[in-house]
C-alpha cells in the first residue's frame, strides 16, 4: 500500500546516512509533487549489501520544479526535473525533513 497518491505535495528528506543510497544529494531537502506511482521494489540500498530488500518499497516519480532544485536556475518557471524516489526518503511537504 502506498503512504502517497498522484498530486500529493511530498519533501524529500534531507539525509545523509553513510552507505549506498539511491536518492541524489542535490534533491534532498526540496519539495515536489508525485508524478506516478510504478510500483513496489526490493529497497535497493539494502540490496547493495547483499540483503534480501525486504519489505519492498513503493516507489514514486517525484517532479520538481527546476527553480526549486536550483536556485539559480534561469530557465522557464515551467521546466521540471522528475526523479524516481523510494517511499522512505518522503515526508509530507508540510513536515521538516
Amino acid at each position: 500500500m502506498s503512504r502517497y497518491a498522484i498530486g500529493d505535495k511530498v519533501r524529500v528528506r534531507r539525509a545523509y546516512p553513510p552507505g549506498h543510497v539511491r536518492t541524489p544529494s542535490f534533491i534532498r531537502g526540496k519539495q515536489g509533487v508525485v508524478d506516478a506511482i510504478p510500483g513496489a521494489y526490493p529497497n535497493p540500498e539494502e540490496l547493495a549489501y547483499g540483503r534480501p530488500g525486504t519489505p519492498a518499497q513503493p516507489l514514486y516519480r517525484v517532479r520538481f520544479e527546476q527553480g526549486e532544485v536550483w536556485a539559480d536556475y534561469a530557465g522557464p518557471a515551467a521546466d521540471s526535473i522528475v526523479v524516481d524516489i523510494y517511499e522512505h526518503w518522503l515526508d509530507p511537504a508540510g513536515e521538516a525533513s
